[in-house]
């Protein structure tokens, strides 16, 4: 039964949980919005060689996230959907892949099944699933390649080694594309003590050479043509966003080297009280090849990431397809066993949880009203997230032997249900566009749009498709591109912003989009002039100005 509904079921989860959600909540700063404008102005100038962010030189990324993204956008309109679509998808097929690899290592439907679901239903993943930014797709080209370099060593003809080898090249060529060297590194961090330990050496010289040509081939067209195009491209590229990222003490993201070992617990929810039986019994295990394989991708990457200066969260993603498989090895063994405790623990430490959220939900409703009188339906949605929670866990602890797959309904009923479930403080905070949309037809008339915040900047030129939006009193992310002389006058400080309204306003109206939390925010909107249209939603304001006789 499991071997025919498996596949079925999941797709009827991803479609249910995963794509139906993307239409439902606004992009959420800063990510979306910025990878959803970089992909939209490729598709509005035609220059899918050098990333532009609202017109500003971008290079912090290689280009084939942002190709897929604006592919999607092609394809489904560039609308919410089109924009999240590559991250569905390539988490799908890495869902896919982790059922694929579990076949080919035990040959067990339930196992194979089991893999799909737990690397489908953790926290991190699920997530990522509905969210635009490049990690799921980085993601997806590591866990290719990985899949493909388990299936080179265990394919037995040379025609097949050929393939899988040439597979793992091409995974690596966009990986790198995608998101840079570190593409190329993981694969080798992993196959090289792993063909040492098994005393195979001698077929990595062999057959490595067809991934590094097919990784070459793939990667050298785009590599040529945006050094020809932009020759400071890899200078930054290389230095900022690897060495310095790497090892400079005032790295982005600064964080200390244990960061990633909770994150992990946290990552692996609502499965993360199978960890100690899972670890346990994988390093039991680990002088079997296939257990052997599986800690080094988990492990080795995990060290790697945890001795850069720079971390964030989404950066373990590739390590947790392996932990997924050797999860769902240790769970169907305890399954079959019939030895429930630790299913058992998991179900009850996730009602735990659940529980305890809902009444702090309660408490802070009473004391603080979080939502107001008006947001009946947020709020009932999310009481009906936890509840969800409550009662799919419950069912675990209550039956672990034949329920135990019930936390994974929990987590996709998170990830659908909860971003409509947020307070408008944090849409209004955290989602500028749904704000920017309803005003949308009288900014489209305007001549000039000016922004004192990125997030904002790039929600209001992706909703009104123009990357024109000069920066007032900010520069952010965008300190390299704007530094460029063709891009001085799109910086505005406070001293330029009154001469700069006069000379727009003289071109036609001007639609100004400014977020005010601060006293310095409260100056910057005080320079504006008065006789505009003015709306104000939490901390956004919408100003639209006439043009001057």
């Amino acid at each position: 039964m499991i071997k025919r509904w498996a596949l079925p079921c999941l797709l009827l989860a991803f479609g249910l949980f995963y794509l139906l959600p993307m239409m439902a909540h606004g992009l959420w700063i800063p990510d979306e919005p910025r990878y959803a404008q970089i992909s939209q102005e490729m598709l509005l100038s035609g220059d899918w060689v050098s990333p532009h962010f609202m017109g500003f030189r971008y290079f912090e990324k290689p280009i084939a996230g942002y190709w897929m993204i604006a592919i999607g956008q092609a394809i489904f309109g560039e609308n919410l959907f089109g924009v999240r679509i590559a991250s569905a998808v390539s988490t799908g097929l890495s869902v896919w892949l982790a059922y694929l690899i579990a076949r080919r290592l035990w040959n067990d439907p339930r196992k194979s099944f089991a893999a799909a679901l737990l690397y489908m239903s953790f926290g991190l993943i699920a997530g990522q699933a509905g969210y635009s930014n490049l990690d799921p797709q980085f993601t997806f080209w590591v866990n290719l390649s990985l899949v493909a370099l388990w299936f080179a060593l265990d394919n037995k003809t040379p025609r097949s080694k050929l393939g899988a080898w040439a597979l793992l090249g091409f995974a690596c060529g966009m990986g790198f594309l995608t998101k840079g060297f570190l593409a190329w590194l993981l694969p080798v961090l992993i196959a090289l003590p792993y063909m040492i330990w098994q005393k195979r050496f001698g077929e990595l010289l062999r057959y490595g050479p067809v991934a590094m040509v097919v990784a070459i081939v793939v990667s050298l067209p785009w590599v040529l043509a945006i050094h020809s195009q932009e020759p400071d491209f890899w200078r930054f590229f290389f230095w900022h966003e690897h060495i310095r990222r790497f090892a400079a003490e005032d790295a982005q993201h600064t964080r200390p080297w244990w960061f990633f070992l909770p994150i992990m617990v946290v990552s692996s929810l609502p499965w993360a009280a199978l960890l100690p039986s899972t670890l346990v019994q994988a390093w039991k295990n680990k002088t079997q090849n296939t257990t052997g394989f599986l800690l080094l991708w988990m492990l080795l990457p995990l060290v790697f990431f945890s001795m850069s200066k720079g971390k964030l969260p989404t950066y373990i993603m590739p390590c947790l397809l392996p932990l997924a498989l050797l999860m769902a090895n240790t769970l169907i063994d305890l399954v079959s066993e019939a030895r429930g405790r630790s299913i058992r623990i998991n179900g009850l430490l996730n009602a735990a949880i659940a529980t305890i959220a809902l009444i702090v939900l309660i408490y802070l409703q009473i004391t603080r009203q979080i939502f107001e009188n008006t947001e009946m339906f947020p709020m009932s949605l999310g009481f009906i997230v936890l509840a969800g929670w409550i009662i799919a866990n419950a069912l675990q602890a209550l039956r672990p032997l034949v329920y135990w797959a019930t936390p994974a309904l929990g987590i996709w009923l998170l990830v659908a249900l909860l971003p409509s479930a947020m307070p408008a403080t944090i849409v209004n905070s955290k989602m500028p566009d749904q704000f920017i949309a309803e005003h949308v037809q009288e900014l489209s008339e305007t001549t000039s749009l000016l922004s004192n915040d990125l997030g904002a900047a790039s929600a209001l030129s992706w909703r009104l498709k123009r990357p024109q939006v000069d920066l007032y009193n900010t520069v952010g992310e965008l300190q390299y591109g704007a530094a460029y002389p063709e891009a001085e006058h799109r910086k505005i400080d406070m001293n330029g912003v009154q001469q700069w309204m006069t000379e727009a306003r003289k071109k036609g109206s001007v639609g100004v989009v400014m977020r005010v939390k601060n006293a310095l925010e409260e100056q910057e909107v005080l320079l504006l002039p008065i006789d505009g249209k003015h709306y104000k939603r939490g901390e956004l304001e919408i100003l639209v100005f006439p043009k001057l006789p």
